[in-house]
């Protein structure tokens, strides 16, 4: 079709006539029985002209002594006018010799079909655009939540030796025997471990190691004195720590672990040895489902002597740990439960003192990690009076908290 401008309507007919005709007879019999009709202006040869009607294609199909077909006129005329000139075309009766008879099919509005071709494209744009969005969004989000979460386990060179992930970034590498060893670790708040697996050491671990502090910490048996040889050939060792004689590093407790790697805090690990110290309460006792449990709040109970005893608590808050306890376990997550021991919110360590500044109703926290001062002090603000996790860090200040460890209340390892 020419161009005719701004098409506005398709006008859609179809005929019928009673003998052999050809395309240019319907066409001459559309221009020729129209002309005259509807006044000068409005004849189609002055219409094509101006451009307010195309090019008039017709598909015709005979059979027999008939003749058949359709014919499209496109138009950039007013809808009045498309609607006289289609009933004018419906007038012909005749084509050459034969009668014909036309009828309009309809009137298509070309700018509303580009319309609706324009807003599904608009749709399928904003879709593509909303999907990438949210996307980079979430990888975003995923970036930092990455960040703010402790060190997992992973895997390190050829032998695909088992490792946590602060070992690349760590100014120091502490050298275990075994993969089991590197979780104890992991699960200590220690990411910065590397299983060299066995006596033979992977010349990996030679490449990991340089620019770097390195600790060998190994089990307390006699095969581990033949490692510590076989690595003092390959590997400069700054310093050598045991697990308790007859004892497996893997086998050792968080507070265990934390007591012989203490001296790491030298080479950028914080110190997690202190004790806390006895102080009086002057909070006043709250009640727990059908227990008044004031006894546990009166003092902040734990020594370094106390290793792999059991604290005496009240049975109601030991049981509810020991059910809570296999689903944070490895997980370095934390619950935070209700005064009826339900619980409010499940998160990762690391968003455990953002979360609590808006959470009301939390008493209890139940944690697979470190327990800090700054933990707390913020769980003290926050109204929890009972917080149990792997192990304690160094605490300076003691606000009238109940803090335990999971071996103290008989569910260490």
């Amino acid at each position: 079709m020419p161009n005719t401008g701004i098409v506005k309507y398709h006008v859609k007919l179809e005929f019928e006539v009673d003998g052999i005709v050809e395309k240019a007879d319907i066409i001459g019999a559309i221009f020729g029985q129209t002309e005259g009709l509807l006044g000068p202006e409005m004849n189609l040869n002055e219409l094509q002209k101006v451009s307010k009607v195309g090019r008039i294609e017709v598909n015709v199909d005979t059979k027999s002594n008939t003749t058949k077909g359709d014919a499209l006129l496109p138009m950039s005329t007013d809808i009045s006018t498309a609607a006289l000139i289609s009933a004018a075309i419906e007038s012909i009766d005749k084509v050459g010799p034969f009668q014909g008879k036309f009828l309009l099919v309809g009137i298509d509005d070309i700018r509303a079909i580009k319309k609706k071709v324009i807003v599904d494209r608009a749709k399928k744009i904003i879709q593509e655009w909303a999907t990438k969005t949210i996307s980079e969004g979430e990888e975003m989000l995923r970036d930092v939540y990455d960040a703010s979460k402790p060190g997992k386990l992973t895997t390190f060179g050829k032998a695909q030796l088992a490792c946590g992930t602060g070992v690349f970034e760590s100014p120091y590498i502490i050298l275990v025997e075994g993969r089991a060893d590197v979780i104890n670790l992991l699960r200590a708040g220690f990411d910065a471990s590397i299983a060299i697996e066995g006596a033979k050491i992977d010349e990996t671990i030679t490449n990991l190691t340089s620019g770097k502090k390195v600790i060998a910490f190994l089990d307390g048996d006699r095969a581990a004195d033949l490692i510590l040889k076989e690595l003092q050939g390959l590997v400069k060792i700054d310093k050598v720590l045991r697990a308790p004689t007859g004892k497996e590093v893997e086998e050792c407790t968080p507070l265990e672990i934390s007591e012989i790697l203490k001296d790491v805090a030298e080479t950028g690990s914080e110190q997690l040895d202190a004790p806390v110290q006895q102080q009086k309460s002057t909070r006043k006792p709250r009640t727990y489902g059908n227990n008044n449990l004031a006894s546990t709040y009166q003092e902040v109970s734990h020594s370094n002597t106390n290793n792999g005893e059991n604290v005496k608590d009240d049975p109601q808050i030991t049981s509810a740990v020991k059910e809570v306890y296999p689903q944070i376990n490895e997980t370095l997550e934390a619950l935070i439960l209700d005064n009826s021991m339900q619980v409010l919110l499940k998160v990762p360590v690391s968003e455990i003192i953002k979360r609590l500044d808006s959470l009301e109703g939390a008493r209890f926290l139940v944690m697979d990690g470190i327990i800090t001062q700054r933990l707390i002090d913020a769980a003290y603000k926050a109204g929890i009076e009972y917080v149990v996790g792997h192990r304690m860090a160094e605490l300076k200040k003691s606000p009238v908290i109940t803090v335990r460890t999971f071996d103290q209340i008989g569910i260490g390892n």
